[in-house]
């Protein structure tokens, strides 16, 4: 039975995403799994997986070098399980900033195989914040570095086949494209007139915003499920609180729309939004909701108009964006046809996760 090293880096132990790897992968071999932790926990083996959480405390300061060293430590911690550990695959789910190339290296060097699960454009995506010729360079210098672990890379895997493409320019490589895939599929005969937005981490709508006032003039309610923040305080809303995944799929299926539109920076061309294939998207669609989606995220748009299957929006365009939503709440029953003959579409299950394991250990 082969060995799997999955570094889940500074994830959570059930960051959906990573944890269905593990839980994936330990049907048909060995695996190591390491995570991060708030406390101090210890390891501990249950079936196939052993279980390695690494401490990193949540101690807000902001003391750049403070923070450099406390980064410095976590991730040598890392590198110390890397070169500890026996292992035929490591599955790195993030690169570590303080050591970027060590671990694909090091693997490389006693002949292991490198599996890197590229959950966003890491050369925005990371010290995203960062603006201006600062910003630039930092993107060109972090670029380099990601196309190194590329090269480094045996197998890669992608959300997204635009993210994809432009992450490997001309290079030749073994690659899977891995959505973010709901974890089950709901139905629900209850149908509100309400629009939900859905995250655990608050987006600011931008020109959303304006439209969803008029839709709300035009009866609808807007829900939010699973954040609150002060962005949202000029809009009138429903806020349901962080709701397990289960009952939060109940609350998803019993909207009319699911809003997928937002802006996680000031920036219009963020990749990391242009190309995401977000939780959000696969779950609503897997609830039976129709999604609202902005045009420019290019990856989520096309695959909305090719399936018929929600609301292709300009926020720019307050009034045709509205007309577009309203056209299609009173068209829904197509809506719904298309989404229910498609859903199946966009949950995890045995076909996809037998070409992942076999992608990952063939």
């Amino acid at each position: 039975m082969k060995k799997v090293l999955i570094i889940g880096y500074m994830h959570s132990k059930y960051d959906k995403r990573v944890y269905r790897t593990v839980q994936a992968l330990s049907k048909y071999a060995k695996v190591i799994y390491q995570y991060v932790v708030k406390e101090k926990e210890s390891e501990y083996e249950e079936g196939n997986v052993r279980y390695v959480p690494i401490e990193k405390k949540s101690e807000p300061t902001k003391n750049i070098l403070a923070k450099l060293q406390r980064r410095r430590k976590f991730d040598k911690q890392v590198v110390d399980l890397i070169k500890n550990t026996d292992f035929d695959v490591l599955y790195m789910h993030h690169f570590l900033p303080s050591k970027p190339i060590e671990p694909f290296e090091y693997a490389k060097s006693i002949g292991k195989r490198v599996v890197y699960d590229i959950h966003e454009y890491h050369p925005e995506n990371f010290l995203l914040t960062l603006s201006g010729p600062v910003g630039r360079l930092k993107i060109n210098v972090v670029r380099r570095l990601f196309e190194r672990q590329i090269d480094l890379s045996d197998k890669l895997i992608f959300v997204s086949p635009e993210q994809m493409r432009y992450s490997l320019g001309e290079r030749k490589k073994d690659v899977l494209v891995v959505p973010n895939y709901a974890s089950i599929a709901v139905c629900s005969r209850e149908k509100n007139k309400e629009i939900v937005f859905v995250g655990k981490v608050a987006r600011a709508l931008g020109d959303e915003e304006q439209a969803i006032k008029k839709l709300i003039n035009e009866g609808f309610i807007f829900k939010i499920i699973g954040m609150e923040s002060n962005v949202f305080s000029n809009i009138e809303h429903v806020y349901t609180g962080f709701l397990p995944y289960d009952e939060m799929m109940k609350e998803i299926s019993k909207a009319a729309f699911s809003l997928v539109s937002f802006k996680t920076i000031e920036r219009e061309d963020y990749k990391n939004d242009l190309w995401s294939l977000p939780h959000k998207f696969y779950d609503s669609i897997a609830a039976g909701t129709p999604v609202i989606v902005k045009q420019s995220f290019v990856s989520m748009s096309k695959i909305v108009e090719e399936l018929g299957i929600g609301v292709v929006i300009e926020p720019k365009d307050v009034e045709g964006s509205v007309k577009k939503i309203l056209d299609a709440y009173n068209n829904y029953d197509k809506l719904i046809e298309n989404v229910e003959r498609h859903k199946n579409k966009f949950v995890w299950d045995e076909t996809k996760e037998k070409e992942f394991v076999e992608f990952v250990l063939g």
